[in-house]
């Protein structure tokens, strides 16, 4: 059985100048993206609270190993 998709010739024609034609940036139409209305997540937020933690951890995992090497 035959899957693929048939698409007369105008419609491959269409499909290989709208994948031809840039992305316009200077006229976006963020109306028809809906994803594009959606704040950002607040999970941005924690990445520098987690990287100072971990930070705050390595260096004490550093110091705790540089004190019970000397003894």
């Amino acid at each position: 059985m035959d899957t693929k998709e048939s698409k007369t010739p105008e419609e491959k024609r269409d499909h290989i100048i709208g994948e031809r034609i840039p992305e316009d940036f200077e006229n976006s139409e963020p109306h028809l993206q809906p994803e594009a209305k959606e704040p950002p997540s607040k999970m941005y937020k924690l990445l520098p609270l987690v990287i100072v933690v971990l930070g705050i951890i390595l260096i004490g995992f550093i110091v705790l190993g540089i004190i019970n090497a000397g003894n």
